[in-house]
């Protein structure tokens, strides 16, 4: 059998950051119970992969968009890249 790759799987999901989302949300529902909708015999991590690889998974793009970090809540965002910047600003305002 052939391995799986992640580049096999980027040929259905363009983005690295919303395949490991996805595999990972496959993954926990393999873990509880979910039925394979490939024939394998593999740990859960490459059967979720496999899935993805062969499109029998698929999540909106609308799903996807959501969770990029370009889209991330104004008050989210500017707490995650303004945690480097609190030293500076206490330095400015003191």
């Amino acid at each position: 059998m052939a391995r799986i790759t992640v580049e096999d799987c980027l040929q259905k999901v363009n983005n690295r950051f919303a395949l490991i989302h996805m595999a990972a949300k496959r993954v926990r529902q393999l873990r509880r119970g979910a039925e394979s909708t490939i024939a394998s015999k593999n740990k859960d991590v490459v059967v979720a992969l496999r899935e993805l690889a062969a499109g029998t998974v698929v999540k909106s793009e609308q799903e996807i968009q959501e969770k990029l970090p370009g889209n991330l809540p104004d008050t989210l965002e500017q707490e995650l890249l303004g945690a480097g910047n609190s030293e500076e600003e206490a330095e400015k305002s003191a």
